[in-house]
Protein backbone atom coordinates (compact mmCIF):
# COMPACT_ATOMS: atom_id res chain seq x y z
CA UNK A 1 0.00 0.00 0.00
CA UNK A 2 3.05 2.28 0.18
CA UNK A 3 3.42 2.17 -3.60
CA UNK A 4 2.60 5.37 -5.51
CA UNK A 5 -0.84 5.25 -7.13
CA UNK A 6 0.74 5.35 -10.61
CA UNK A 7 2.74 2.21 -9.83
CA UNK A 8 -0.39 0.50 -8.48
CA UNK A 9 -2.29 1.36 -11.66
CA UNK A 10 0.58 0.12 -13.82
CA UNK A 11 0.30 -3.29 -12.14
CA UNK A 12 -3.51 -3.45 -11.99
CA UNK A 13 -3.92 -2.49 -15.65
CA UNK A 14 -2.05 -5.66 -16.67
CA UNK A 15 -4.62 -7.96 -15.05
CA UNK A 16 -7.46 -9.82 -16.70
CA UNK A 17 -11.05 -8.69 -16.19
CA UNK A 18 -11.73 -11.41 -13.64
CA UNK A 19 -8.72 -10.37 -11.53
CA UNK A 20 -9.66 -6.68 -11.79
CA UNK A 21 -13.13 -7.36 -10.41
CA UNK A 22 -11.64 -9.34 -7.54
CA UNK A 23 -9.21 -6.52 -6.76
CA UNK A 24 -12.10 -4.05 -6.54
CA UNK A 25 -13.19 -5.80 -3.35
CA UNK A 26 -9.79 -5.60 -1.61
CA UNK A 27 -10.02 -2.08 -0.18
CA UNK A 28 -11.55 1.36 -0.76
CA UNK A 29 -8.35 2.71 -2.32
CA UNK A 30 -8.21 -0.01 -4.98
CA UNK A 31 -11.95 0.32 -5.58
CA UNK A 32 -11.53 4.05 -6.28
CA UNK A 33 -8.52 3.52 -8.53
CA UNK A 34 -10.28 0.84 -10.57
CA UNK A 35 -13.65 2.55 -10.94
CA UNK A 36 -12.99 6.27 -11.23
CA UNK A 37 -9.35 6.95 -12.12
CA UNK A 38 -9.09 7.84 -15.85
CA UNK A 39 -5.39 6.87 -15.85
CA UNK A 40 -6.32 3.26 -15.12
CA UNK A 41 -8.79 3.20 -18.02
CA UNK A 42 -6.18 4.60 -20.41
CA UNK A 43 -3.51 2.13 -19.24
CA UNK A 44 -5.90 -0.79 -19.49
CA UNK A 45 -7.01 0.08 -23.02
CA UNK A 46 -3.42 0.19 -24.26
CA UNK A 47 -3.00 -3.42 -23.15
CA UNK A 48 -6.19 -4.93 -24.54
CA UNK A 49 -4.12 -7.04 -26.93
CA UNK A 50 -2.84 -9.00 -23.92
CA UNK A 51 -6.36 -10.26 -23.23
CA UNK A 52 -8.51 -9.93 -26.37
CA UNK A 53 -12.13 -10.72 -25.62
CA UNK A 54 -15.18 -12.08 -27.39
CA UNK A 55 -18.87 -12.07 -26.55
CA UNK A 56 -20.61 -15.42 -27.00
CA UNK A 57 -24.26 -15.59 -27.96
CA UNK A 58 -26.33 -18.47 -26.60
CA UNK A 59 -29.84 -19.04 -28.00
CA UNK A 60 -29.67 -15.61 -29.59
CA UNK A 61 -28.77 -13.84 -26.34
CA UNK A 62 -25.44 -12.47 -25.11
CA UNK A 63 -24.59 -14.59 -22.08
CA UNK A 64 -20.84 -15.05 -21.90
CA UNK A 65 -17.75 -12.84 -22.03
CA UNK A 66 -14.51 -14.74 -22.64
CA UNK A 67 -10.94 -13.44 -22.44
CA UNK A 68 -8.42 -15.14 -24.69
CA UNK A 69 -4.67 -15.50 -24.93
CA UNK A 70 -2.73 -16.30 -28.10
CA UNK A 71 -1.07 -19.35 -26.55
CA UNK A 72 -4.29 -20.95 -25.25
CA UNK A 73 -4.58 -24.58 -26.22
CA UNK A 74 -6.68 -25.85 -23.33
CA UNK A 75 -10.28 -25.08 -22.33
CA UNK A 76 -10.59 -21.51 -21.13
CA UNK A 77 -11.43 -20.72 -17.52
CA UNK A 78 -11.49 -16.92 -17.70
CA UNK A 79 -15.16 -16.60 -18.58
CA UNK A 80 -17.47 -14.06 -16.97
CA UNK A 81 -21.12 -15.07 -16.95
CA UNK A 82 -23.27 -12.18 -18.12
CA UNK A 83 -26.40 -13.10 -16.22
CA UNK A 84 -29.32 -10.72 -16.91
CA UNK A 85 -29.86 -10.17 -13.18
CA UNK A 86 -26.44 -8.61 -12.68
CA UNK A 87 -25.19 -7.18 -15.96
CA UNK A 88 -27.87 -6.68 -18.56
CA UNK A 89 -31.20 -4.86 -18.78
CA UNK A 90 -34.23 -6.92 -17.66
CA UNK A 91 -34.96 -8.28 -21.13
CA UNK A 92 -36.91 -11.37 -22.19
CA UNK A 93 -35.58 -12.15 -25.68
CA UNK A 94 -32.37 -10.22 -26.14
CA UNK A 95 -30.11 -10.17 -29.20
CA UNK A 96 -26.94 -8.25 -29.96
CA UNK A 97 -26.96 -5.50 -32.59
CA UNK A 98 -23.31 -4.56 -32.17
CA UNK A 99 -20.52 -3.64 -29.76
CA UNK A 100 -18.14 -0.65 -29.81
CA UNK A 101 -15.50 0.16 -27.16
CA UNK A 102 -17.21 -1.90 -24.47
CA UNK A 103 -20.68 -0.44 -25.07
CA UNK A 104 -23.22 -2.83 -26.57
CA UNK A 105 -26.44 -2.17 -28.43
CA UNK A 106 -29.11 -4.72 -27.52
CA UNK A 107 -32.46 -5.55 -29.09
CA UNK A 108 -35.38 -6.99 -27.13
CA UNK A 109 -38.45 -8.84 -28.46
CA UNK A 110 -37.41 -8.24 -32.05
CA UNK A 111 -40.25 -10.21 -33.64
CA UNK A 112 -42.91 -7.88 -32.25
CA UNK A 113 -43.83 -4.32 -33.15
CA UNK A 114 -43.20 -3.36 -29.53
CA UNK A 115 -39.52 -4.29 -29.60
CA UNK A 116 -37.02 -2.10 -27.74
CA UNK A 117 -33.37 -1.03 -28.10
CA UNK A 118 -30.85 -0.51 -25.29
CA UNK A 119 -27.30 0.80 -24.90
CA UNK A 120 -25.46 -1.16 -22.24
CA UNK A 121 -22.12 -1.48 -20.45
CA UNK A 122 -22.33 -5.06 -19.21
CA UNK A 123 -19.24 -4.82 -17.00
CA UNK A 124 -20.65 -1.93 -14.98
CA UNK A 125 -24.30 -2.99 -15.18
CA UNK A 126 -25.46 0.30 -16.76
CA UNK A 127 -28.05 0.67 -19.51
CA UNK A 128 -30.18 3.22 -21.34
CA UNK A 129 -33.43 2.53 -23.21
CA UNK A 130 -33.58 4.30 -26.56
CA UNK A 131 -36.96 5.70 -27.56
CA UNK A 132 -38.03 4.29 -30.94
CA UNK A 133 -40.31 5.93 -33.53
CA UNK A 134 -43.92 4.80 -33.55
CA UNK A 135 -44.52 1.75 -35.75
CA UNK A 136 -46.15 2.77 -39.03
CA UNK A 137 -48.69 0.52 -40.72
CA UNK A 138 -46.82 0.24 -44.03
CA UNK A 139 -43.56 -0.91 -42.37
CA UNK A 140 -42.83 -4.58 -43.04
CA UNK A 141 -39.29 -4.94 -41.63
CA UNK A 142 -36.65 -3.06 -39.62
CA UNK A 143 -32.99 -3.83 -38.93
CA UNK A 144 -30.39 -2.11 -36.76
CA UNK A 145 -26.69 -1.29 -36.65
CA UNK A 146 -24.38 0.26 -34.04
CA UNK A 147 -21.22 2.22 -34.80
CA UNK A 148 -18.59 4.63 -33.48
CA UNK A 149 -16.17 7.14 -34.99
CA UNK A 150 -13.21 8.19 -32.87
CA UNK A 151 -12.66 11.51 -34.67
CA UNK A 152 -16.13 12.67 -33.65
CA UNK A 153 -16.35 10.76 -30.38
CA UNK A 154 -19.91 9.78 -31.27
CA UNK A 155 -21.86 6.55 -31.06
CA UNK A 156 -24.73 6.13 -33.49
CA UNK A 157 -27.53 3.61 -33.91
CA UNK A 158 -28.68 2.94 -37.46
CA UNK A 159 -32.20 1.82 -38.31
CA UNK A 160 -33.11 0.44 -41.74
CA UNK A 161 -36.84 0.68 -42.37
CA UNK A 162 -38.33 -1.39 -45.20
CA UNK A 163 -41.83 -0.52 -46.31
CA UNK A 164 -44.21 -2.53 -48.47
CA UNK A 165 -42.99 -2.27 -52.04
CA UNK A 166 -43.87 -3.29 -55.58
CA UNK A 167 -42.09 -6.41 -56.82
CA UNK A 168 -41.20 -4.75 -60.12
CA UNK A 169 -39.25 -1.96 -58.41
CA UNK A 170 -35.76 -2.09 -56.77
CA UNK A 171 -35.90 -2.94 -53.09
CA UNK A 172 -34.74 0.03 -51.00
CA UNK A 173 -34.82 0.98 -47.35
CA UNK A 174 -34.99 4.26 -45.48
CA UNK A 175 -32.03 4.86 -43.18
CA UNK A 176 -32.71 6.50 -39.83
CA UNK A 177 -29.95 7.63 -37.46
CA UNK A 178 -29.87 8.22 -33.71
CA UNK A 179 -26.77 9.83 -32.15
CA UNK A 180 -26.36 8.50 -28.59
CA UNK A 181 -26.31 11.25 -25.97
CA UNK A 182 -27.23 13.93 -28.52
CA UNK A 183 -30.44 13.22 -30.40
CA UNK A 184 -33.88 13.25 -28.83
CA UNK A 185 -35.45 11.81 -31.99
CA UNK A 186 -34.43 9.62 -34.92
CA UNK A 187 -33.39 11.42 -38.12
CA UNK A 188 -34.18 10.16 -41.62
CA UNK A 189 -31.08 10.54 -43.85
CA UNK A 190 -32.63 9.13 -47.05
CA UNK A 191 -33.05 5.92 -49.02
CA UNK A 192 -30.31 3.29 -49.28
CA UNK A 193 -30.01 -0.07 -51.09
CA UNK A 194 -31.38 -2.86 -48.94
CA UNK A 195 -28.87 -5.43 -47.64
CA UNK A 196 -29.35 -9.07 -48.63
CA UNK A 197 -30.65 -11.59 -46.09
CA UNK A 198 -31.76 -8.94 -43.63
CA UNK A 199 -32.55 -10.07 -40.09
CA UNK A 200 -32.58 -8.02 -36.88
CA UNK A 201 -29.19 -6.47 -37.69
CA UNK A 202 -27.24 -5.95 -40.89
CA UNK A 203 -23.53 -6.41 -41.61
CA UNK A 204 -22.52 -3.25 -39.79
CA UNK A 205 -18.76 -3.67 -40.17
CA UNK A 206 -16.97 -0.55 -38.92
CA UNK A 207 -13.63 0.45 -40.51
CA UNK A 208 -12.18 3.92 -39.86
CA UNK A 209 -15.53 5.41 -38.90
CA UNK A 210 -17.36 3.98 -41.93
CA UNK A 211 -20.05 1.29 -41.66
CA UNK A 212 -20.35 -1.32 -44.42
CA UNK A 213 -22.90 -3.86 -45.56
CA UNK A 214 -23.42 -6.19 -48.52
CA UNK A 215 -26.23 -5.37 -50.95
CA UNK A 216 -25.45 -8.35 -53.19
CA UNK A 217 -22.38 -10.17 -54.50
CA UNK A 218 -21.42 -7.15 -56.63
CA UNK A 219 -22.08 -4.25 -54.25
CA UNK A 220 -20.77 -3.12 -50.88
CA UNK A 221 -22.31 0.03 -49.44
CA UNK A 222 -20.79 2.33 -46.84
CA UNK A 223 -22.21 4.85 -44.38
CA UNK A 224 -19.82 7.58 -43.20
CA UNK A 225 -20.56 8.11 -39.52
CA UNK A 226 -19.32 11.71 -39.60
CA UNK A 227 -20.86 13.03 -42.83
CA UNK A 228 -23.79 10.55 -42.85
CA UNK A 229 -23.27 9.91 -46.57
CA UNK A 230 -23.98 6.55 -48.21
CA UNK A 231 -21.62 5.46 -51.01
CA UNK A 232 -20.91 2.22 -52.93
CA UNK A 233 -17.54 0.46 -52.69
CA UNK A 234 -16.03 -1.93 -55.23
CA UNK A 235 -16.09 -5.63 -54.46
CA UNK A 236 -13.09 -7.85 -55.31
CA UNK A 237 -12.58 -8.11 -59.09
CA UNK A 238 -14.29 -11.05 -60.75
CA UNK A 239 -16.27 -12.02 -57.64
CA UNK A 240 -19.43 -13.90 -58.68
CA UNK A 241 -20.23 -15.79 -55.50
CA UNK A 242 -23.83 -15.83 -54.25
CA UNK A 243 -24.14 -13.32 -51.43
CA UNK A 244 -25.23 -15.84 -48.77
CA UNK A 245 -21.72 -17.35 -48.91
CA UNK A 246 -20.09 -13.95 -48.28
CA UNK A 247 -19.43 -12.25 -44.94
CA UNK A 248 -17.93 -8.83 -44.28
CA UNK A 249 -15.50 -8.33 -41.38
CA UNK A 250 -12.77 -6.02 -40.10
CA UNK A 251 -9.26 -7.44 -39.73
CA UNK A 252 -6.27 -5.30 -38.83
CA UNK A 253 -8.23 -2.12 -39.59
CA UNK A 254 -8.89 -3.37 -43.14
CA UNK A 255 -12.21 -4.22 -44.75
CA UNK A 256 -12.35 -7.98 -45.19
CA UNK A 257 -14.63 -10.28 -47.19
CA UNK A 258 -14.87 -14.01 -46.44
CA UNK A 259 -15.98 -16.32 -49.25
CA UNK A 260 -17.09 -19.81 -48.11
CA UNK A 261 -18.65 -20.94 -51.38
CA UNK A 262 -15.94 -23.43 -52.37
CA UNK A 263 -15.78 -27.02 -51.16
CA UNK A 264 -11.97 -27.21 -51.07
CA UNK A 265 -10.86 -23.78 -49.85
CA UNK A 266 -11.90 -20.56 -48.10
CA UNK A 267 -11.05 -17.20 -49.66
CA UNK A 268 -10.23 -14.25 -47.40
CA UNK A 269 -10.16 -10.94 -49.29
CA UNK A 270 -8.63 -7.78 -47.76
CA UNK A 271 -8.93 -4.23 -49.08
CA UNK A 272 -5.42 -3.06 -48.16
CA UNK A 273 -5.97 0.51 -49.40
CA UNK A 274 -9.43 1.67 -48.45
CA UNK A 275 -11.70 2.49 -51.38
CA UNK A 276 -9.23 1.30 -54.03
CA UNK A 277 -10.57 -1.64 -56.06
CA UNK A 278 -7.09 -2.75 -57.14
CA UNK A 279 -5.99 -3.13 -53.50
CA UNK A 280 -8.23 -6.15 -52.87
CA UNK A 281 -5.88 -9.03 -52.03
CA UNK A 282 -6.98 -12.67 -51.80
CA UNK A 283 -5.63 -15.19 -49.32
CA UNK A 284 -6.68 -18.78 -50.04
CA UNK A 285 -7.00 -21.26 -47.15
CA UNK A 286 -7.03 -24.86 -48.33
CA UNK A 287 -9.55 -26.99 -46.44
CA UNK A 288 -7.01 -29.83 -46.36
CA UNK A 289 -5.47 -27.93 -43.43
CA UNK A 290 -8.75 -28.02 -41.47
CA UNK A 291 -9.63 -30.89 -39.12
CA UNK A 292 -12.04 -33.34 -40.72
CA UNK A 293 -14.76 -32.91 -38.10
CA UNK A 294 -15.11 -29.20 -38.92
CA UNK A 295 -14.03 -29.44 -42.57
CA UNK A 296 -17.44 -28.45 -43.99
CA UNK A 297 -18.11 -25.51 -41.69
CA UNK A 298 -18.46 -21.89 -42.75
CA UNK A 299 -15.71 -19.74 -41.20
CA UNK A 300 -16.26 -16.08 -40.32
CA UNK A 301 -13.27 -13.90 -39.30
CA UNK A 302 -13.53 -12.19 -35.90
CA UNK A 303 -10.11 -10.69 -35.20
CA UNK A 304 -6.35 -11.15 -35.56
CA UNK A 305 -4.01 -12.12 -32.73
CA UNK A 306 -0.84 -10.20 -32.04
CA UNK A 307 1.10 -12.99 -33.77
CA UNK A 308 -0.96 -12.62 -36.96
CA UNK A 309 -3.21 -15.65 -36.48
CA UNK A 310 -6.84 -15.15 -37.51
CA UNK A 311 -9.54 -16.01 -34.97
CA UNK A 312 -12.67 -17.24 -36.74
CA UNK A 313 -16.16 -18.23 -35.75
CA UNK A 314 -17.50 -21.62 -36.83
CA UNK A 315 -20.97 -21.14 -38.24
CA UNK A 316 -22.07 -24.73 -37.57
CA UNK A 317 -20.54 -25.42 -34.16
CA UNK A 318 -19.75 -24.17 -30.69
CA UNK A 319 -16.01 -23.75 -31.23
CA UNK A 320 -14.05 -20.86 -32.52
CA UNK A 321 -10.84 -21.63 -34.41
CA UNK A 322 -7.50 -19.91 -34.85
CA UNK A 323 -5.68 -20.07 -38.18
CA UNK A 324 -1.90 -19.70 -38.41
CA UNK A 325 -1.15 -18.19 -41.83
CA UNK A 326 2.58 -19.01 -41.76
CA UNK A 327 2.13 -22.68 -40.86
CA UNK A 328 -1.19 -23.08 -42.70
CA UNK A 329 -2.71 -24.79 -39.66
CA UNK A 330 -6.05 -24.59 -37.86
CA UNK A 331 -6.50 -25.22 -34.17
CA UNK A 332 -9.66 -25.25 -32.12
CA UNK A 333 -10.01 -22.69 -29.35
CA UNK A 334 -11.99 -24.59 -26.77
CA UNK A 335 -14.79 -22.11 -26.09
CA UNK A 336 -18.07 -23.90 -25.53
CA UNK A 337 -21.63 -22.79 -24.99
CA UNK A 338 -22.24 -20.30 -27.79
CA UNK A 339 -23.18 -20.52 -31.44
CA UNK A 340 -22.05 -17.04 -32.45
CA UNK A 341 -19.19 -14.80 -31.36
CA UNK A 342 -18.18 -11.18 -31.80
CA UNK A 343 -15.13 -9.16 -30.79
CA UNK A 344 -15.46 -7.14 -27.60
CA UNK A 345 -13.22 -4.45 -26.10
CA UNK A 346 -14.03 -4.24 -22.36
CA UNK A 347 -14.62 -0.75 -21.00
CA UNK A 348 -14.59 0.60 -17.45
CA UNK A 349 -15.97 3.94 -18.62
CA UNK A 350 -19.43 4.73 -17.30
CA UNK A 351 -22.23 4.92 -19.82
CA UNK A 352 -22.80 8.42 -18.46
CA UNK A 353 -19.63 9.58 -20.25
CA UNK A 354 -21.38 9.20 -23.62
CA UNK A 355 -24.95 9.92 -22.53
CA UNK A 356 -24.24 13.22 -20.75
CA UNK A 357 -26.40 14.83 -18.09
CA UNK A 358 -29.54 15.15 -20.24
CA UNK A 359 -30.26 11.40 -20.27
CA UNK A 360 -31.04 9.14 -17.33
CA UNK A 361 -28.80 6.04 -17.12
CA UNK A 362 -30.24 3.05 -15.24
CA UNK A 363 -28.33 0.40 -13.30
CA UNK A 364 -28.82 -3.28 -12.77
CA UNK A 365 -27.74 -4.94 -9.53
CA UNK A 366 -24.14 -3.67 -8.92
CA UNK A 367 -22.73 -7.12 -8.19
CA UNK A 368 -20.65 -8.90 -10.85
CA UNK A 369 -20.79 -12.69 -10.84
CA UNK A 370 -17.38 -14.29 -11.46
CA UNK A 371 -17.17 -18.02 -12.09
Amino acid sequence: MDLPSVAMLEILSRLSIKSIFRCKTVCKLWYRLLTSDPLFVNMYHTRLSNFPSILLLINGSVQLLVELKADDSHPLHRAIVLSPEFHLPPLEHMSLIGSCNGFSCLLNNYYTKNHSVYINNALLGEYFKVKLPEWERNVCHVAYGFCFRKAFGQYKILRLVIRKFRWDLPKVAELEVYTVGVDKKWRNVGEVPCPDHLWESFDNVNVNGVVHWLENCTSIYSFNIGTEEVKPLPTPPGLKTASWYLTLAELGNCLCLSDNSHSQYVDIWRMKEYGVAESWTKYCILKDSIQLDIHNDRFIPIMTWENGEILMQRDLGTHVVSYNQKENKFRKVQVYGGFAATRYNPSFYSLKTIMGESFQVSRTHPKTEIV
